[in-house]
C-alpha cells in the first residue's frame, strides 16, 4: 500500500531524527579523550538540540490542512514505518568508531548526507496541499550540519 505524507508526520520523524543526531554527537563527545574534539561534539550535540526545537516550532506553526490524515490509518502504521525507517537508517544506533576525530566526522556526515536523502524522498510523498514545501527548511538545516562537519573535517586532515 502507498502511504501520501502530510508534512505533520515528517516534522514528527524530523524531531526524532534530531534527537538520535544528538545523542550520537553525545556519546562520541564522551568517548574521545581530546577536550577540543570532545567540546566541539557537544556543541554539535546542542546545535541537533536547537533543530529540534525548530522543527518542533515549525510544526506549531502547521496549518490544519497540512496535519490532515491522508489516508485511513488507524493503528499508525504509516508513522510508525517512518520512525522505524529513521531509526534503523539515520543515526541509528550503532558502534561509533571513537578511534579518531575524522572517523567520527566521516560517520556524522554519512548520517547527515542519509537524513537528506530521506528528507528528499519524504518530500516526493508529502503532497503540496499537506506542507511539502516546508520540508525545504529541513533540508536547509540539514545541509548546514554538513558543511560544518566537511569544514571540520578539512581542518582535522591538515
Amino acid at each position: 500500500m502507498m502511504y501520501d505524507f502530510n508534512a505533520d508526520e515528517i516534522f514528527e520523524i524530523a524531531e526524532q531524527l534530531e534527537r538520535n543526531g544528538a545523542k550520537f554527537y553525545r556519546t562520541a563527545a564522551e568517548a574521545v579523550t581530546d577536550q577540543k574534539a570532545s567540546e566541539f561534539l557537544r556543541k554539535l550535540a546542542a546545535m541537533e538540540d536547537d533543530h529540534e526545537k525548530t522543527f518542533a516550532q515549525m510544526r506549531k506553526q502547521l496549518g490544519a490542512g497540512e496535519k490532515a490524515a491522508t489516508v485511513f490509518d488507524p493503528e499508525g502504521d504509516a508513522v510508525g514505518y517512518l520512525r522505524a525507517l529513521a531509526d534503523t537508517r539515520v543515526f541509528f544506533e550503532k558502534k561509533i568508531d571513537t578511534g579518531s576525530m575524522v572517523s567520527i566526522l566521516k560517520d556524522a556526515i554519512t548520517a547527515e548526507k542519509d537524513s537528506i536523502v530521506f528528507y528528499l524522498g519524504m518530500r516526493d510523498a508529502v503532497p503540496e496541499n499537506l506542507g511539502r514545501s516546508r520540508l525545504d527548511g529541513i533540508i536547509k538545516e540539514e545541509m548546514g550540519h554538513i558543511r560544518l562537519l566537511s569544514k571540520e573535517l578539512s581542518a582535522q586532515k591538515k
